[in-house]
Parts: C-alpha cells; structure tokens; sequence
C-alpha cells in the first residue's frame, strides 16, 4: 500500500526525514508518533505531494485515493447533510448521469453501480456520521455557515469519514472533538474498512483504534505491532538494551585506551598496542541515546486552604439571556479536594457550568454559597490568543509580579516546563504546547484553591500529557476538568458529573460504560435517554433487583424485537423478488426482443437489491441493539 525509500524531507532547510524507510500494507490501521516538531504533518504532506522529497521515494499503487481533513473548514450556505454527501464525487456524477441518461444498458450499468456503493443508504450513512460527531437532526440541516470554526472543521471530519479512500490520513482530529466525539471515533476507525494512518497524542484514541505504532525519532521512521501502551513497552525496553549495550562499549573503549596509553610508546608492545587502536576505530564513536525528556511542570500550591464545600449550589440556574437558563436544577457541591470531570457533548453546558464556578458568571436564581478566600483559577484554548506575541514568557510573569526578584521570576517561569532559552523567546515563536504550558502557568500564579481545566491538552504531545498528569496529581486543591482526553481524566478525576438536558448530576458509572453507551446505547435510546440509561447502568445489589431490572429490560426491548422480526419479513418478500426478476433477465433472447423491459428490470432489480442491502444494514443493527441492550442486564 504505502512504501517509503531513503525518504529525506527538508523544511525551511531543517532536516525532518532522513532515509527514513517504512512499508505500510493495505487495510492497516496506524498511529504516527514522536514529538511535536519532528516532522509528521511534512510527512503528510509528502504523502499526498504538496511536499516534493529531497531524496528517496514514497510509492502508492495507481488509482488509489487519499483523503485528508483540508485545513479550512466549509463555510458555504449548504448544510452539514449536503456537504458530507457530495464527498462522495462518484455518487453524485452517477445520480447526475441518470438523470439524462438515455442508452437502456447504460442506465442499468448506474443503476447497478448505485446500489453496489450503497447509494440508497447514503443519506443515513452521512446522518449517522454526523450524529456520532455531535450533530443533532436539526444541526444537519442548517447552514454550515451558522457553526464556530470547531464545528465546521466537523463537518470537514464527516465529509472525508463518508467518503471512505483508500487511505485515510487524519492529523490530530480529536482536536476540534468532545469526548464523546472522540469516543465515537475510536469506535469508527476501529472498525474503517480501509487504510488509516493517524497523528495523535490520546494514548487511548492509540490503543483502541490502531494496530501499530509508527514512530518518528531522529529523522528516522520504525514501525511497531500493537497499540501506544504496547509500543511505548517495547521502546522502553529496547532504550534499556541500548543503555546496557553503551555501558559496556564504553568499559571496552576505556579498557582499550588505557592499554594503547601504557604500551603504545614500548616496543615489545607497540605491536599490540596498534591492534587496539584499530579495534578502537572499528568501535566508532558511541551512540547516543538521545534523552528527549520533557520538561516537568508544577502548579503552586493554594496559598490558603479552604474549607469544603469550597462551593454549594441550592437549585441554581444560569444563562446568558433573562428567563432562558442554559442549566438550571443545580443542586451540587464542591468540597476542597474534589477531582471531577464534566461529561456531555458540547453545546451541553460545560462551558458555561465552568464560568459559572469560576464566578464568571451569576446565578439567575438559587443560592450559590462560595467559601471565604477561595481563589479561583480557569485555563480555556481560547485564551491562548490573549498571550501578547511580541512578549516572551518571561516578560508575561514579570507583568503579573511586578516586585517579584529577577531569579524568583526566572524560578516560576522554569515551573511551568519552559527551558532557559524559551523563556525569552516571544509568544509568538512558541509552539502551541510551550503556549499552553505559559497560560497554565499564568492562570496558576496566584496560588488557586480550585483550577478549572477546559481542553487543556490540545497542543500538548503525549510526553507533556503525562506530566500533566503528574502535576494535576501533586496539586492539593480542588480540580474540575473539561476534556476529551480519557486517560488524563482516569488518571486524575475521581469523579464524573454529566451534564445533559440542562442540568449536571453525577454520572455513577465509570468511562468504559460512558464510551459503550455512547457507541451504542445512543442511537439506541436517543439522547433524551441518556440520565435513565446511566441511572439503570449503576443499579446493583440483589439477584432479585437485577432480574427485576433485566425484566424490565426485555419489556422495553419488546418494539425492538417486533421491528427485527418485520424486518426479517420484509427481506424475505424482496428475495423473492430479486430472485424471480433474475430468473427472467437470465434469458439472452430478453436483451433483444424487448431491451426496454430488460433495462427496466435492471434497474428495478439494482432498486429492489439496495432496498435489501438497506434492510440487512437494519437488521444487523437491531440484532446487534437487542443483543447488547439484554446482556447489559443479565442478571446472571
């Protein structure tokens, strides 16, 4: 599928690729890996030839198609629906083509072509994407031009999932994803009957939608089975080896210079003493293991401990217009060392429950009851445009502590990861991670008692994720966390409030359940389902209250059941009749004595055959619900 030769790729005159060699086979799913810098959007970028190679090849079978999310987002009068079914440029050249078409053999080749690509079904399949990406019915069908830069680059995402190429290359898409998005996704790519070749730094989007790992490190391009925990086993391992090997060439080399030193000047040894030399030669310089470690980072302490609940809210309800509150029904509490994160698809309320806390925003009504000296600190992407650009890092912290020392300044600014040199680099000039890293810091200073967190890793590789984790991990205060991110939630959070359908209540399952319910259960239920499936996924205790509960079960399966065995029906009646129109098109003398009928039949037969393609895709699906809504219940 995808080979790569001695590829060298050189930007800006930096070299990012150097003989680099991989063998990409057809229908493999991979995970591109390495840190930010080292090449894998140019890499991308060669792939598809808006990069031409310095020197060396990558070679891809003729005909084949690449897709790729384009960097602007759609922004025409056209709704979601619309654009994610004109990705598909063969259907809607074949659905042109008939509406004109004359030739009787002609028609029936498209039509015959439409039901092979399942053009029937093509609407629901577009829907469906885009549902799983967090677009509602109504959503679908609104101007693109209506939705935020995110949003839009959404429907980019949909459009190219519909399309399905040959090989699918996606570069951080999780990006511009919720959670729930990103657990949808994982599910999709999991099961993408083509190629991918994915960048991304979610170690759990790595592990459960890949089989390998393509790692990118010094220039060079090597290739491991398994997901990201697997990988990063293997490597550890092999850097551990290397280590031992190093050791003991360096034992040898100081072995042999000790020897040569003694004897090279005396002539009863001088003999010997050349071996070694040569030896020492053939040794050549010692590898290095290049220690790409990053950066640690720390977040101060709360200058002053508050008691808990650090915040009460009694029947609060809050918005942005008089009278119609984005949440209301708030009743919850926030003690001084709660680790929580916010569930529920964007456009939920996350946000503004955020700002809400934050003091950001007042109640419209209810009490909200906030702890005396309680400091509050919040940390959102979008604020990494308010960092001024022609400022460094340092002259940042200096305008936030005036009469701080020089040294103290430099010492806070070292806290948040940023090396000696990036401190006096301007903002402008940092990458996306180093940016985010200065306003996790900034947000910080003051020593906050609650830090509330919103996307905090998107520009963030999975080195700097995982020293976020420890930092979260080591800070005393109070954490509320918005992220699409699994593991640094399960790293992290102990706790999981959803928000849904205007309200936040805790979610009492955990983010397994979370991610099956969402692949699911959704389209299963619906969304208005979501606080009764969470509540029914948390029941436990007796046999007899679990049976009670699977009774329960099977009664709300009964419709699912009666629509399975209607659809069974209905498969079974256009059977017959594809089978009876083929027994007459098996004839040679129709195409001849009446080729209109035969045109007719042939188009009614591609008609009746994608009817059945649509009634099995049903089918299947509804088996697959019944079956997973009864285990989900089984007493047993």
């Amino acid at each position: 599928m995808l080979t790569i030769t001695d590829l060298t790729l050189r930007v800006a005159g930096r070299v990012l690729l150097e003989e680099a060699t991989l063998v990409l086979p057809a229908g493999a799913k991979a995970g591109l890996v390495g840190r930010n810098g080292s090449g894998k959007t140019t890499l991308f970028r060669g792939i598809t030839g808006a990069v031409l190679p310095d020197s060396g090849s990558i070679s891809l079978p003729k005909n084949l198609t690449i897709g790729i999310v384009e960097q602007e987002a759609p922004g025409s009068g056209d709704t979601p629906l619309e654009i994610v079914l004109q990705a598909d440029r063969e259907r809607v050249a074949l659905l042109d083509e008939a509406k004109t078409a004359a030739d009787p053999a002609r028609i029936a080749e498209i039509q015959i072509r439409l039901a092979d690509i399942g053009s029937h079904a093509a609407e629901a399949r577009a829907g469906a994407i885009l549902h799983g990406l967090g677009f509602e019915a109504d959503a679908q069908n609104r101007p693109v031009s209506s939705f935020s830069g995110g949003w839009r680059m959404r429907v980019a995402l949909a459009a190219l999932l519909f399309a399905e190429p040959d090989l699918l290359l996606l570069d951080e898409p999780t990006n511009y994803l919720d959670l729930e998005g990103t657990m949808w996704l994982e599910t999709y790519l999991a099961r993408y009957p083509r190629t991918v070749l994915l960048i991304s730094h979610d170690r759990d989007l790595l592990n459960q939608a890949v089989s390998s790992i393509v790692h990118l490190e010094q220039g060079k391009l090597k290739l491991y089975n398994g997901g990201y925990d697997q990988f990063e086993r293997q490597r550890r391992e092999t850097m551990v080896l290397k280590e031992k090997q190093q050791a003991k060439q360096e034992v040898q080399r100081k072995h042999m210079e000790a020897f040569v030193e003694r004897f090279r000047y005396k002539a009863s040894k001088a003999r010997q003493a050349q071996s070694r030399l040569k030896a020492l030669e053939k040794l050549g310089p010692l590898t290095a293991i290049l220690s790409e470690g990053t950066r640690a980072f720390s977040f101060p302490q709360p200058v002053k401990a508050v008691a808990s609940p650090a915040i009460a809210l009694e029947n609060v309800a809050v918005g942005y217009e008089p009278g119609t509150p984005v949440l209301s029904r708030l009743n919850l509490r926030i003690d001084a060392d709660d680790r929580i994160a916010l569930l529920g698809s964007n456009g939920n309320g996350k946000s503004t429950f955020a700002k809400l806390v934050a003091g950001r925003m007042k109640p419209e009504r209810g009490t909200m009851t906030v702890a005396p000296g309680l400091k509050t600190a919040i940390f959102a992407q979008h604020q990494l445009d308010d960092l001024v650009a022609d400022d460094s890092a340092y002259q940042h912290v200096r305008r936030a502590l005036p009469d701080e020392p020089e040294a103290k300044i430099r010492s806070r600014v070292a806290r948040m990861g940023l090396s000696t040199e990036k401190m006096d680099t301007e903002a402008a000039k940092l990458s996306g991670g180093e940016k985010a890293r200065l306003l996790l810091g900034l947000a910080t200073l003051a020593g906050p008692n609650l830090l509330i967190l919103d996307e905090p890793t998107n520009h963030l590789d999975i080195d700097s994720r995982a020293a976020l984790v420890e930092a979260l991990n080591d800070f005393t205060g109070a954490v509320i966390l918005i992220s699409h991110d699994r593991h640094l939630i399960e790293a992290t959070m102990d706790r999981l409030w959803l928000v849904h359908d205007g309200t936040v209540a805790t979610y009492d399952g955990n983010l397994e359940e979370y991610r099956r319910f969402i692949t699911g259960a959704q389209a299963r239920y619906g969304k208005s389902r979501v606080a009764d499936y969470a509540s029914e996924k948390s029941v436990s205790g007796s046999k007899a209250e679990r049976r009670r509960v699977a009774a329960k079960q099977r009664e709300l399966l009964k419709p699912l059941a009666r629509k399975i065995k209607e659809t069974e029906a209905l498969m079974k009646k256009l059977s017959e009749k594809i089978q009876a129109i083929e027994i007459e098109l098996s004839h040679p003398e129709l195409y001849t004595e009446d080729p209109g009928r035969a045109a007719a039949l042939a188009k009614e037969s591609a008609r009746l055959s994608a009817a059945a393609a649509d009634h099995e895709e049903t089918w299947l699906q509804l088996s697959d619900e019944y079956e997973t809504g009864m285990a989900s219940h089984d007493p047993t």
